[in-house]
């Protein structure tokens, strides 16, 4: 009867553990939906590839990469458009998004990118709600989630996502259906900035070429 018990007590604790993350996420989606806007450095690290842009990002469905490595790849994402600008080719992607804006944002940051992840990953605690370090030997404190996709249909299988004391998304570390890790570390990030409109308007180098439509067709 004591086993029983205790297992009882450890299923009851796994599901509170369960609304407690949940609730948690439901306030840093909150938080990042109050935030206005907000620049910082982003790091893309997949296997031995190293990526850094600075990145800027207005609410609800703005964002800009400004890579400098590699050095002139520019990604913008406006109300109207995702433009990528890969200078190695001399080539811009443009996709016309529409309704599809949201959608341009899924795994970032945002108050948009969070809903998403809401509704297509469960969510709970690494290890339980009390922040731990970043790393491995890191002083920097966070509180880790782990998010499982609900169908294959998602591009991410896994997601651990980092947040720090001030609400903000340090790191999110997915891991893809060929089981291939790719990290995403958000850092230096300054808030409500006032940053204008202006700044997702990009004109790719003249002589470059341009591929439309490179994801779906538009919607007529």
């Amino acid at each position: 009867m004591t086993f029983i018990l205790l297992l009882l007590l450890a299923g009851l604790y796994t599901v509170a553990a369960q609304e407690t993350a949940e609730k948690y996420f439901d306030r840093i989606s909150e938080y990042y939906g109050s935030v206005n806007d907000y620049e910082g450095d982003l790091v893309i690290s997949r296997g031995d590839l190293e990526q850094k842009a600075r990145v800027s990002y207005k609410n609800p469905n703005m964002l800009r990469l400004d890579f400098t490595s590699p050095e002139g790849q520019v990604l913008v994402v406006n109300n109207e458009k995702l433009e990528l600008y890969l200078p190695v080719y001399r080539v811009s992607f443009i996709q016309p998004i529409g309704n599809h804006s949201d959608t341009a944002l899924a795994n970032m940051a945002n108050a948009q990118g969070l809903k998403l992840m809401k509704q297509n990953y469960s969510i709970g605690y690494v290890s339980g709600p009390a922040p731990v370090p970043l790393e491995s030997g890191s002083e920097e404190i966070v509180t880790k989630l782990k998010l499982h996709w609900r169908s294959s249909s998602e591009g991410f299988r896994e997601l651990t996502m980092s947040i720090g004391d001030n609400n903000l998304i340090r790191r999110i570390e997915g891991l893809t259906t060929g089981m291939e890790k790719i990290d995403f570390d958000f850092i230096n990030l300054e808030i409500n900035k006032g940053i204008p409109d202006a700044r997702f308007d990009y004109k790719s180098p003249p002589e470059g070429n341009t591929i439309e439509n490179f994801l779906f067709e538009p919607e007529s």
